[in-house]
């Protein structure tokens, strides 16, 4: 059986007091292309297969919870953006979405750069061999060893996000007898449609420089004034999971505008422009995001628009997709354990993960799908909730989705769009290990991430 979308119906047409509800699917065992990577269909005896590998076979060999990535479509998805931009932009994979040596050597060979923000983060791009030069440097509160190391390796670009950063930069590059390229990290009062903790563009948090009062004209002016730094343009980041462009219309304009007023003060056109990422996907049939082109084509299209109405060239344009390229490549596998029916409200699924695994649904109240994969069934569809191991309510994986009444202990079940944020926020609660990442690709797997073993955690603890 090959894959197919989820056929057209109502979906959240009744809702349950807690606001979550939709509609049963009419086809429980179809696998909606929509938030699936590009590899996995069902195969002839009904079994989920990536890469051509069954689901089946992959937990007997790494077990389960495991993080299954569809390699194949990671490098399509790298390939998409990079066609999108061209060669006239610049694509930073934002590595805080997931981060791995093989996934650093993927990005280097399908030319895509990559953006980081900690030393730990660096040291792997570093060591995979990623170019220096094509590495971006982010974050709040950089060390000065991690500035050190940036500056004395030849990191492309350091994203300034404090007046005490721009001072910190230039005085390390200027002691290591180099001038870093860098950018200013402004926030432009923008609040993009997505959760309070992901919106990083209005003026109340902790991200970047503000535009009101005239901050961000004061920091060009320091940054212009160091011998250490070469300031080569303005950064933007408006939120995440994200799928109105409004949002970075507003942003474009305002960032133009700054640009504008450094031209008009200094005699200088910055020649960059970094308008971030946030790019939502699709966990759930509902959510609709756009495709790369499509993306480019509107940012392209916003910024040059904005730059002639105020005179200027047009500066190269720079985006950071991290989620929007990871995030479809992969699904966690999970093994029921116990199921819990609560009558007339909806029945709980236990697997053996959780939110050590993925603690996006607790944290953000993100929304999942979810699919049994080890087997078809013409079963009735039943309410579930999805919920992990660990000592604490909160631990749900999928708040309600629908999977087969006769749902059993042993039946594999799989949560799709789970490649960013998932296993780079996975701890160690309850002292749970963390799951593999293992990569698929044409017929064959390879763990790139292991298993933590119980020896690694006892190895930490020194008694």
């Amino acid at each position: 059986m090959s894959r197919s979308a989820h056929p057209a119906g109502p979906r959240h047409a009744d809702v349950l007091p807690d606001g979550h509800y939709s509609a049963p699917p009419t086809d429980l065992n179809a696998l909606d292309a929509h938030v699936w990577s590009r590899t996995v269909a069902r195969n002839e005896d009904g079994v989920v297969t990536v890469g051509g590998i069954e689901v089946t076979r992959l937990a007997e060999e790494f077990g389960t919870p495991a993080y299954l990535m569809d390699e194949a479509d990671f490098r399509a998805r790298c390939r998409a953006w990079a066609d999108a931009f061209g060669k006239e932009a610049d694509v930073f994979y934002a590595g805080k979405a997931f981060l791995s040596r093989a996934v650093v050597r993927w990005l280097t060979e399908e030319g895509l750069n990559l953006d980081v923000c900690s030393g730990g983060e660096l040291s792997t791009a570093l060591d995979a061999g990623m170019p220096a030069e094509r590495i971006a440097f982010h974050g709040n509160n950089k060390s000065v060893e991690e500035i050190e190391r940036a500056v004395r390796d030849g990191v492309g670009r350091i994203v300034l996000d404090s007046f005490q950063e721009i001072v910190r930069v230039a005085h390390i590059a200027q002691s290591l007898g180099k001038r870093q390229r860098v950018q200013i990290r402004v926030t432009v009062g923008v609040e993009a449609h997505t959760h309070e903790f992901i919106a990083t563009a209005h003026e109340d948090q902790k991200f970047g420089i503000a535009l009101a009062g005239g901050q961000a004209a004061e920091a060009v002016r320091r940054a212009l004034k160091l011998d250490g730094l070469e300031l080569i343009g303005i950064h933007s980041h408006i939120g995440s999971q994200i799928f109105d462009m409004a949002g970075f219309e507003v942003s474009a304009r305002r960032v133009v505008q700054l640009l504008a007023e450094v031209r008009d003060e200094h005699g200088v056109e910055l020649p960059e422009i970094d308008l971030g990422g946030g790019l939502g996907i699709a966990y759930t049939s509902e959510d609709d995001p756009s495709e790369p082109h499509e993306i480019a084509k509107r940012l392209t299209e916003i910024v040059t628009r904005e730059c002639e109405a105020a005179g200027l060239t047009t500066p190269r344009i720079s985006v950071e997709p991290g989620r929007a390229v990871v995030g479809p490549t992969t699904f966690t596998l999970y093994e029921v354990g116990t199921i819990k029916p609560l009558d007339g409200l909806r029945t709980y699924v236990s697997v053996d993960g959780g939110m050590s695994d993925n603690i996006r649904t607790a944290l953000y109240d993100a929304e999942y799908s979810v699919a049994l994969v080890s087997r078809t069934s013409t079963a009735e569809p039943m309410l579930v909730r999805v919920v992990g191991k660990h000592c604490e309510s909160g631990d749900i994986v999928v708040r309600d989705a629908f999977l087969p009444a006769d749902l059993a202990p042993g039946d594999l079940i799989a949560v799709p769009a789970t490649g960013a944020y998932c296993r780079s926020m996975a701890s160690n609660y309850n002292h749970a290990l963390r799951p593999p990442v293992v990569a698929v690709r044409d017929g064959e797997a390879r763990v790139i991430v292991r298993r933590e073993t119980e020896e690694d955690l006892l190895r930490l603890d020194i008694g």
